[in-house]
Order: C-alpha cells, then sequence, then structure tokens
C-alpha cells in the first residue's frame, strides 16, 4: 500500500493533521494526482542539491501537464492547470525550496502513520517498534556513514599510491631505454640512486625540503582528517534529523494526551502512554546530550586542524611563493589548499545550522535540565571565532606584484611603469558568490625614517573581487594597471637618507577589504611580498639581488628591516638558487661543474664549500678583487648576454660557460687539435670566449683565446656565425678556421650547424661576400701571437687591404691589447 492511501485509510483526527500542513506551498491536489510518482523521488537528497532540485521541478511540471491532458473532466483540469501555473511562478527560481516542502510533507505523513499505529498496538507489537528499535537502526545508519568515509579516504590513498607508481615506472623505464654505454656514467648512477630513494632528479637541498615524502605524508593526513570531518558533520546532521522526528512524535502524543477529556485520564491506557511519554523524554534528553557532544568533539577537531596541518600546508604555500619568486620549481598546491579550506569553511557553516537547528527545538520543547540552552552559546561563539580566523587566513596574494616587461624578475617596480598583482579568497561557498571592494594601499604604517624615498600608487587603487571560472569559481581580483610614483617634497627633500642602498630598502604593498557573511563581518588585510622600488632601469640587476637573498634566507612574509643586518648564505643555499636563475631566465640550470667554478670564484680554494659562508656585501656590494664589478653584477651580465644572444646554444648545452683557464688547458691538453669549448670571460662584463688547442711544429701544445666577444660585436654577427667563419692567418698564408671539434669531440657544424644563420646567396646578380672574423698570427713557429682585433670583414677587403699596406701596417691599424 502506498504512503498516500494509508493516509486516506486514518482517522479524522490524524486526516486533520495532515490538511493543516497541506496549503498552497503544496497543494493537496498535486500530491493526490501524482502521488505515486512524489513517492518514487528522493525530495530528501534533492531538498540539499540545487541540480537534483531543479531537474525534479522541472519533472513534476511535466507530469502536471500530463495530467492535464489526461483529464477528462473540465473543472478538474482547469484547476490542474491553475496549480501547474502557481507552482511554476512560484519556485521557478528556488526549486530548493519546493523539494525542501515536499520532503517536509511526506516527513510529516509518515510521523502521522507511525503515531496511529502506536495508538493501536499491542505490548508485541510495541516492542518492535519502540524507541531501543529506532536507536538501533540510527546506529547502524552511522556506522555504515563511517564505513563510507572510510572507502573515501582508502580510494584517495590508492589514488597517491598509483601517481607514485606512475612516476616511478617513467623513471625505469626511461633508464632501460639508454644506451648500454651510458649506463655507468655519473648520471645514470644518480638516476639508479633517484629510482631507489623516490626522490626528485637533480634537486637542491632547499627543493629537496619542499618535495619529499614528509610532505607529501603531511599532505595527505591533511585531505584525510578533512574527510572525516566532513563525514562527522553528515553523521551530526542525520543526528539532529533524527532528533526532530523523535522531538516531534514526543510533542504530537503530548499534545493528543493534553486533548483527551479529563474523565479519561486515569484509565489504563493513559498511563500507559505517560510512561511511554516519560521514556521518549528520557531518550530524547540523552540524544540532546549526545549530539552536543559529538558537536564539540566535531569543533574540537577543526580546531586541531586549522592550528596545525592546514596552517602548516598555508605557510608551507607561501614558502614554495617565495621560492617560486626567486627562479625556484613552479608554484602549484594552491587549488588543492583552496579546497582544504573550503571543506573546513563548509562544516563550520553546517555546524552553525544545526545549532541554529537545535534552538527550533527548544522553542517546541524544554524541559528542567535541558542541555541545549546551557551548552549551545558557548559552541556557537567558538564556531564564529573558527570561522572568523578561516576566513581570514583564506585572504591571499595568489601572485606577487611583477611588471609585465620582467616577468622573471617579480618584486622589482620601476617608478612610472605598470605592475600587476593578483589575490585570492580560498573559501569558496554559494553563501561569499558577491562582490568584495578591495583597496591597495602602499608602505601602509611606514615608520618614520626608514626609508629615504616615499612613494603612492598611481590611478585607481580599489577593484571589485568577483568570482573567476578559471580558477574553479573563487573569488580573485587582478591588479592590472599600478604605477608607482615618488613622493616629492616641498623643500626639495626627498626625506631622511638611511644608511641602506635604494635597492636595499624594502617596501610593501597591503590590500584590505571587508568580509559579510551571515551576520559576521570580517575585516580581511594581507600584504605583498617586500618589494624593492628602482627608479632607473640599471637599478635593476641590484634589486633583483636582492630580492634572490631576501626570499632565500627568511620565511618572514614583512620583514622590511632585514637588510639592516642581513643574514650570511652558505654556498649550498646559494649555489641552488644560482642555477634556479639560468633555469628559470636562460632555459638551462648550472651542472655541479660550472658551480663549483663560481664557487671557487666567490669563495676561493676549499676542499668543501657547501657550508662555507656567503655574505651579502661579498655577493653584491664588494668588487671582485682586480675587477671594477662585484660577483653578483658579472652573472647578471652573463644572464643578459645568453638572453639576448647565445640562448640556442646555452639551451643545447653547448657552452661550457663557466670554466676557469687552468681548467680549460687541462680539459684541451689531451685532444685533438683544433677541439675548442666557450666559456664566459672573467675580466669583461657580458664577454663571451673560445679557446682552441694546438700543436707547433715542434710538438709543442699551445692553447689560443681570442678577445672576448662582448654585446657590440654580437649585435652585429651571431656568435653562431663567428665560430662558422672564424679565420686565422700566418705569415700571409690562406685564411684558415682553426675550429674543427667543440669539446669533448663534436664536430662543429654538427653541433651549430642549425644555428647558422647568413648563408651565402647562390641565385644573386652579385658575387656573394660574407663577413668573417679574422685574427693574425706573427710567426707560426712561436708560442707567442698578437691577434687583431676580430672585425668582420669580406674576403674582397681583406685582398685589398693586403694590396695597398704592408703586414706591419695592418698591424699598427688593428692590433689591440691581448686579453683572453
Amino acid at each position: 500500500m502506498t504512503q498516500w492511501k494509508q493516509v486516506q485509510h486514518l482517522e479524522i483526527k490524524f486526516l486533520e493533521q495532515v490538511d493543516h500542513f497541506y496549503d498552497d506551498n503544496f497543494p493537496m491536489e498535486i500530491r493526490q494526482f501524482l502521488a505515486d510518482w512524489i513517492e518514487n523521488q528522493d525530495w530528501d537528497t534533492a531538498s540539499n542539491s540545487e541540480s537534483m532540485a531543479t531537474v525534479l521541478f522541472h519533472n513534476l511540471l511535466s507530469q502536471l501537464e500530463e495530467q492535464c491532458s489526461q483529464e477528462k473532466m473540465f473543472l478538474q483540469r482547469h484547476n490542474l492547470k491553475r496549480i501547474k501555473q502557481q507552482t511554476e511562478v512560484k519556485y521557478r527560481a528556488n526549486p530548493l525550496h519546493m523539494a525542501g516542502v515536499i520532503s517536509n510533507c511526506l516527513r510529516e505523513e509518515r510521523r502521522i502513520i507511525a503515531t496511529s499505529c502506536m495508538l493501536e498496538q499491542g505490548p508485541l507489537e510495541t516492542s518492535m517498534q519502540n524507541s531501543v528499535v529506532f536507536e538501533r537502526q540510527r546506529n547502524l545508519e552511522n556506522r555504515v556513514a563511517v564505513i563510507r568515509s572510510s572507502v573515501l579516504i582508502i580510494e584517495q590513498g590508492v589514488k597517491y599510491l598509483e601517481d607514485m607508481q606512475d612516476e616511478f615506472d617513467f623513471r625505469f623505464k626511461t633508464l632501460q631505454s639508454r644506451d648500454p654505454a651510458e649506463r655507468n656514467n655519473d648520471h645514470v648512477r644518480m638516476e639508479r640512486r633517484i629510482i631507489a630513494t623516490s626522490s626528485m632528479l637533480e634537486q637542491g637541498p632547499l627543493e629537496t625540503s619542499m618535495q619529499n615524502s614528509v610532505v607529501f605524508e603531511r599532505q595527505r593526513n591533511l585531505e584525510n582528517r578533512v574527510a572525516v570531518i566532513r563525514s562527522s558533520v553528515l553523521i551530526i546532521e542525520q543526528g539532529v534529523k533524527y532528533l526532530e522526528d523523535m522531538q516531534d512524535e514526543f510533542d504530537f502524543r503530548f499534545k493528543t494526551l493534553q486533548s483527551r477529556d479529563p474523565a479519561e485520564r486515569n484509565n489504563d491506557h493513559v498511563r500507559q502512554e505517560v510512561v511511554r511519554l516519560q521514556d521518549m523524554l528520557n531518550t530524547l534528553d540523552y540524544k540532546r546530550k549526545e549530539t552536543l557532544g559529538k558537536m564539540t568533539d566535531l569543533i574540537k577537531e577543526i580546531e586541531s586542524l586549522m592550528n596545525t596541518p592546514l596552517n602548516e600546508e598555508l605557510m608551507d604555500w607561501k614558502r614554495r611563493q617565495q621560492i617560486t619568486c626567486i627562479g625556484g620549481p613552479l608554484l602549484t598546491g594552491l587549488d588543492q589548499l583552496q579546497n582544504w579550506f573550503t571543506l573546513t569553511a563548509q562544516s563550520l557553516f553546517q555546524v552553525r545550522r544545526q545549532l541554529d537547528k537545535l534552538e527550533e527545538l527548544v522553542m517546541k520543547v524544554t524541559y528542567d535540565g535541558d542541555p541545549i540552552p546551557l551548552e549551545k552559546p558557548q559552541l556557537e561563539e567558538r564556531v564564529k571565532l573558527l570561522t572568523y580566523h578561516l576566513i581570514k587566513s583564506s585572504f591571499v596574494v595568489e601572485r606577487q606584484p611583477c611588471m609585465p616587461t620582467h616577468l622573471q624578475r617579480p618584486l622589482v617596480i620601476k617608478t612610472g611603469v605598470l605592475f600587476t598583482t593578483k589575490l585570492r579568497l580560498l573559501v569558496k561557498l554559494p553563501e561569499v558568490n558577491y562582490q568584495l571592494k578591495v583597496k591597495a594601499t602602499f608602505d601602509k604604517d611606514l615608520q618614520a625614517g626608514r626609508v629615504s624615498r616615499q612613494f603612492f600608487i598611481l590611478g585607481t587603487n580599489t577593484k571589485l573581487m568577483d568570482v573567476e571560472e578559471s580558477s574553479n569559481g573563487c573569488l580573485s581580483v587582478e591588479f592590472r594597471h599600478l604605477q608607482l610614483k615618488e613622493r616629492k617634497y616641498v623643500n626639495g627633500s626627498k626625506g631622511n637618507e638611511g644608511p641602506l642602498f635604494v635597492t636595499e630598502e624594502l617596501h610593501s604593498i597591503s590590500f584590505e577589504a571587508q568580509f559579510c557573511i551571515q551576520g559576521l563581518t570580517i575585516d580581511l588585510e594581507t600584504s605583498s611580498l617586500p618589494v624593492v622600488v628602482i627608479s632607473n632601469v640599471s637599478q635593476l640587476p641590484g634589486g633583483w639581488a636582492s630580492v634572490i637573498w631576501y626570499n632565500l634566507l627568511t620565511d618572514e612574509l614583512k620583514n622590511l628591516s632585514f637588510f639592516t643586518s642581513p643574514p650570511p648564505a652558505t654556498w649550498s643555499q646559494l649555489s641552488e638558487v644560482l642555477s634556479w636563475q639560468f633555469s628559470s631566465f636562460v632555459g638551462r640550470g648550472l651542472n655541479n661543474e660550472q658551480l663549483s667554478m663560481l664557487g671557487e670564484k666567490l669563495l676561493g680554494q676549499h676542499i668543501s664549500r657547501n657550508e662555507c659562508q656567503v655574505h651579502w656585501s661579498k655577493f653584491c656590494k664588494e668588487n671582485i678583487p682586480g675587477k671594477p664589478f662585484s660577483f653578483w653584477h658579472w652573472l647578471d651580465s652573463i644572464l643578459e648576454l645568453i638572453k639576448k644572444y647565445l640562448l640556442p646554444l646555452w639551451i643545447d648545452g653547448y657552452i661550457m660557460g663557466f670554466v676557469s683557464k687552468e681548467t680549460e688547458r687541462v680539459l684541451l691538453k689531451e685532444k685533438e687539435p683544433g677541439t675548442f669549448l666557450l666559456r664566459f670571460s672573467e675580466s669583461h662584463l657580458g664577454g663571451i670566449t673560445f679557446t682552441w688547442v694546438d700543436q707547433s711544429e715542434n710538438g709543442e701544445v699551445k692553447f689560443n683565446s681570442v678577445e672576448p666577444y662582448t654585446k657590440s660585436r654580437l649585435t652585429a654577427l651571431p656568435f653562431a656565425d663567428i665560430i662558422r667563419d672564424y679565420k686565422v692567418i700566418v705569415d700571409r698564408n690562406v685564411p684558415e678556421n682553426p675550429l674543427k671539434l667543440l669539446y669533448p669531440g663534436i664536430p662543429k657544424d654538427e653541433a651549430f650547424g642549425k644555428h647558422y644563420n647568413s648563408q651565402p646567396s647562390t641565385e644573386s646578380q652579385y658575387i656573394p661576400s660574407v663577413f668573417i672574423p679574422v685574427s693574425q698570427f706573427r710567426n707560426a713557429s712561436t708560442a707567442s701571437f698578437s691577434s687583431l682585433d676580430l672585425l668582420p670583414m669580406s674576403p674582397g677587403m681583406f685582398d685589398e687591404l693586403t694590396q695597398k699596406l704592408s703586414p706591419v701596417e695592418i698591424e699598427t691599424a688593428m692590433s689591440s691589447p691581448y686579453s683572453e
């Protein structure tokens, strides 16, 4: 028998109760005509799912339309059409409300049916439907929910295991596919060790610390704890719903008993009902205390989650953002962090809703010693405080300030140049899908005398946060047209002259917004990492050095006085970051040999220099002994040279780059004549040279190096073409190219052929000519020689010069001091 048919068989006094909750919100005609269809839908689930509620809403309208078309009686058909139109207008904008109304009506029907049955039950039937049975069923339902949660946790664990195994399988097969001759080199031995330890390829200590198994395990535990909290919230919701049903039944029985004729109150049936009501009240009191206890435990677990793993993950993400800013591994994990924040916030809001439902229950039924009025205010205050701190900490700078013209060097801002930054709110809830006004302020609460220059933001410094579909529907805002302008003073002074260079002065950009939800107002505030402000592009290298040093050595997000006493870095820390400068800026990092040469240049000869300390002044402020520039400015000039003139050759790995003269000779000494290598000049800013090995007539090994090529020469002729066309003239013999094999033994054209640019034309009416760099040796039999400055000239021009000028005159006109 369907539920609606059971309702129709009830006594008059119960039918009156049914009639009471069927009104314009849910007309009884709909219940009558669509009884079977209505009872076959899951309205309880739909009342919590907007998509499902929308589907059922449209299906209900279709069912009514179909019923109208089948109805033969004119009056009934007229009434159904009117009801369909009213229902469509009423619930079109909020199908969730309709699902809730229908779910509540069906639940009330079941309660009334159960009550009517119990009034007619004997002791045996009552024993099968008493509160003990309901309690057992409720416990079973809770255990099933816990099992489902455990299954989800196991599924997440298996997925994590699958990802780890896929990585291992890829590395193992890559290793197997190598040439057998290569399987004993250092790289392969390192790869075997990597496979054995499941670590990442070519990581330094800083990168390894951010990607080790401890971090992954911590994230896995956090995910599991969030899943358990979500499961506990569902169990509490089910408990409150059960409590509500139990209380409704008690309330109905109590009011029914009160409505009896006073003359009947002393009969046996009434006395049994009184005893039954007392039992129900005792059970109700027990369940209220149990529900409040579960809420207390859940709130404690959420508080513990927020204080340790969730906060640790947020701090870890911010630290990884610092590392990414200075060229480290790409930053990931913000979407996952947002998911954890959102699920935690949803849990807090659901607990708050359940506390409100408990308040509603107290309004209907209360008694002496009721635990809800005693404990609910404290629980509400704790939930409010946790919600406040969670949302306040969820306001983060997703992308640090950066000039679009220098994307690889964020946190350095030039006055008058546009820069961008982006913020995100990590809590994503339907309740907060509205706009938040965010205000940007430069150097908020600046202490007097801390900096020698002061700036302000030009243009609009407020912008609305909005839902961004590309970031999983989160609230975010991107400032794209911010500029800084230096504040001018009436007397012409810029302010107090501080002890720091302008590139050591740190500033910050603060962001503020006000968040309002469910009567809770939260003042949000966050700030960027410290920024360096420059007024001339020549200050960019120094500013970038400050950004590197700060973010390498501290995880403090706003220590603006850092450079008043900057700490030293160990070489193991610094070398890793220097390699990142090359991998992020020019596409290829530095190997151990290249880093070793840089360490020797900065620290001198040390057996083990990893723990040797490098001071800020030595890195960036003091000149290299005998040179007019510092270590960092020398290194930065090489980065610029590679970026503009040598990028393809560097990425292909053909430039050895950082190798001392002594090591260079050791490498080339045993090689066949014509073998050469490319290295960066140690005496010029932004220079590259090549050295080749040769053999004199008496068998003596000699090394020849050309004067370094800088941007002035490389602008005129690509470096690959210089290597191809380079000529040496010895005693007026035919010019020859001495460069045959790139170290360790790669044919020159094989290495550089694809990078040659200027090829002679074969279809032109003119005699083709090419620019060739030339060096002239005085005497082939002597080890010492002088070189001509490497001016590009065509063969025709060179022939004309030799006809009109003597060799001495040519050398006098074109010779230059021989350098490297």
